[in-house]
């Protein structure tokens, strides 16, 4: 996975999570997706962390730019 694009394992991931969610996949099938699933999700946390990085640093250099937490808004 390591040449992998963000986009491309966000898609696998997203169709992992759809075959499951479909059901009747025999248990044996279930757990391999999962296991696969759980790789995906580490794959695309760590590559947002690093972006993440990359973008404090790029703002950090810049005296004129404040970093902001990024906040998700609540959906009430």
């Amino acid at each position: 996975m390591a040449k992998e694009k963000f986009e491309d394992a966000l898609e696998k991931l997203e169709d992992i999570v759809k075959r499951m969610e479909a059901g009747g996949i025999p248990l044996d099938e279930a757990m391999r997706s999962f296991e696969e699933g759980i790789k995906l999700i580490r794959f695309c946390s760590a590559k947002l962390e690093e972006i993440e990085r990359r973008v404090e640093m790029l703002l950090g250099k810049e005296d004129s730019l404040q970093l902001k937490r990024f906040q998700e808004e609540d959906s009430d």
